[in-house]
């Protein structure tokens, strides 16, 4: 079972295999792997000690941040990042960030964004495009068209209390006005934009 996970200078925490969504372009659509070695698909998903116990395997000093970024979605399971986040920055100090689909609150009724602060130190949240309906038709939530109203919600309110909220795209997906209007709403949403490079 794979927990963690090495990706340039971060440590990635790979917690769930579930999902409210179930998107055209996921890499664990082509295969079961993020860096040709490690299979990230999860037979069962790993406890709180066990997700401790990994990283008490690993050189901590090693690693510039920790992400919460697997084959599932991580906030599916919010209140492990929140207490696994808390570990660590009492143990390590070390920056951490989630990346997510942003649909959290609607995952969990409830408004998480002010559990995050103090632990989470950025959020990438996965726009991908810049309308509901193309939105639902590429990433198919659970929640449907809401989804795309709920993230851009989400990454407002996350932004009040962590120090970096980010909403990206992946370059391939959408056209390059698509682009800019993506750059406006995350703008309005007094956030971040990255564009992202597609990985095969």
């Amino acid at each position: 079972m794979t927990i963690t996970y090495e990706l340039g200078n971060s440590l990635y925490v790979n917690l769930t295999n579930k999902c409210s969504n179930d998107c055209s372009f996921c890499l664990r659509n082509n295969h079961s792997d993020v860096n040709g070695e490690d299979n990230l698909w999860l037979d069962r998903e790993p406890t709180v000690e066990e997700i401790k116990a990994d990283f008490l395997k690993r050189d901590m000093k090693k690693y510039d941040s920790v992400v919460f970024c697997g084959f599932g979605e991580p906030l599916e399971r919010f209140d492990d990042v929140i207490t696994v986040g808390k570990w660590l920055k009492e143990a390590y100090g070390i920056k951490i960030r989630v990346n997510t689909n942003g649909q959290a609150n609607l995952i969990h009724k409830r408004d998480v964004t002010p559990e995050m602060e103090g632990v989470i130190d950025s959020v990438s949240i996965s726009l991908n495009t810049d309308n509901p309906k193309e939105y639902q038709e590429i990433c198919k939530s659970i929640f449907g068209e809401e989804a795309f109203f709920a993230l851009q919600e989400f990454g407002k309110r996350a932004a009040k209390y962590v120090p970096e909220v980010i909403f990206s795209v992946v370059d391939t997906t959408i056209s390059p006005q698509q682009i800019e209007n993506c750059r406006k709403i995350a703008e309005d949403c007094g956030v971040k934009f990255r564009l992202r490079e597609y990985i095969e």
